[in-house]
Order: C-alpha cells, then structure tokens, then sequence
C-alpha cells in the first residue's frame, strides 16, 4: 500500500504523521530520520490492525502543490 504522509519542520526536529492512518506519528532530527521513522511506524501501525482485528484502512488522500501568489 501506498498512503501519503504530512512531514513537518518545528523548532527543534521533524515530525510525521499519516493522515489516512489516525494516530500513526513519529519525529527524527533530520527529514530522512523522520522519513525512516513514519515507515517504521506504519508497518507497527498495521501490524498492530491485523492483531486487533480491524480492517487496514486503504489509502485516500492525495497529495497535490498549489501554487499561489504571494
């Protein structure tokens, strides 16, 4: 599966999360720490699913850039 992430900057490091899975998060110090980190956690994510016994939820968001005038 293919699901889209949110990486964002903050202060101090970098963090992720995974809309179409609520509560699937991490941070890392770096944005390919961070990258590494959401893959991670959405495999445990799943993993966590399939022992509880709900459904995995497909992938729906989609990603696109607007550009806009500043």
């Amino acid at each position: 599966m293919r699901y889209a992430i949110v990486v964002e900057k903050t202060e101090r490091n970098y963090s992720a999360c995974v809309p179409d899975l609520p509560g699937c998060v991490a941070t890392g110090q770096t944005a390919e720490e961070v990258e590494n980190e959401i893959r991670a956690a959405i495999q445990f994510h799943i993993e966590g699913l399939r022992e509880d016994g709900p459904a995995i939820p497909q992938p729906l968001c989609i990603v696109e850039y607007l550009e806009v005038a500043a």
